[in-house]
C-alpha cells in the first residue's frame, strides 16, 4: 500500500521507500551526464520522486524536464532497470517527525542517449533548480564518485543498463570506423 506524502505528491510505500525514477543520460559515445547539485560539492545523476498517479515513464520526463531542461523529443530511451532497486537514507538524515517515516528510495533507472543539441541541456526548468553545472563522465566513473549510501545501487543501474550502453559504444565506433576517424 502506497501512502502520499510530502505537498499530497511523492509517493511512501508501507516499508517506508519514495518511489523514485534516476536517470542516465548519455551523449551516444560513451559518456554520461553527471550534474553537480546546487549550494554543494557534489554530484549525481538526476532523479525524482513518482508522484501520485504518475507511471514511471511519466515521472521520466518531468523530471527530465525539470532537473535537465529536455523534452521527449531529444531523447530516446535504452533501457530500464527491471522491478524496484533501493538504497537506504542513513539514520542521520531520516526525518524523524515526518509521518509516514521515509527510509530511502526505491527507484527505476533509465538509459537515455541525447538525440537533440547539448545546448538544450539547463536547469532553470523546474521550479527551484537541482544542479547549477554538468560535465560528461565515463560510464563507470559515477560509481566512485556518488555519496557512500548510494554507491551499491549505482553500481546494481549501471551493471544492468550495462547491454544498452556497449551497444551504443559499439554503434559509436563503428560510426568512427566509417568516417576515417
Amino acid at each position: 500500500m502506497a501512502r502520499r506524502v510530502w505537498g499530497l505528491h511523492a509517493v511512501i510505500d508501507a516499508q517506508g521507500y519514495r518511489a523514485n525514477v534516476a536517470i542516465v543520460l548519455g551523449d551516444g559515445r560513451g559518456r554520461v551526464l553527471w550534474a553537480k547539485r546546487v549550494g554543494h560539492d557534489s554530484w549525481q545523476f538526476p532523479q525524482g520522486g513518482i508522484q501520485a498517479g504518475e507511471t514511471p515513464e511519466e515521472a521520466l520526463y518531468r523530471e527530465l524536464w525539470e532537473e535537465v531542461g529536455l523534452e521527449a523529443a531529444d531523447v530516446r530511451v535504452l533501457a530500464r532497470t527491471e522491478g524496484w532497486l533501493r538504497y537506504r537514507i542513513p539514520s542521520r538524515y531520516v526525518r524523524r517527525r515526518a509521518k509516514p517515516r521515509c527510509i530511502g528510495q526505491k527507484q527505476k533507472w533509465f538509459l537515455l542517449e541525447l538525440i537533440g543539441p547539448e545546448e538544450k541541456i539547463r536547469f532553470d526548468r523546474g521550479e527551484k533548480p537541482e544542479f547549477e553545472a554538468w560535465r560528461w563522465v565515463p560510464y563507470w566513473y559515477p560509481v566512485d564518485q556518488i555519496v557512500d549510501f548510494k554507491r551499491a545501487v549505482y553500481r546494481q543501474a549501471l551493471r544492468a543498463l550495462l547491454p544498452a550502453h556497449l551497444e551504443v559504444e559499439r554503434r559509436a565506433e563503428r560510426q568512427r570506423v566509417r568516417e576515417g576517424a
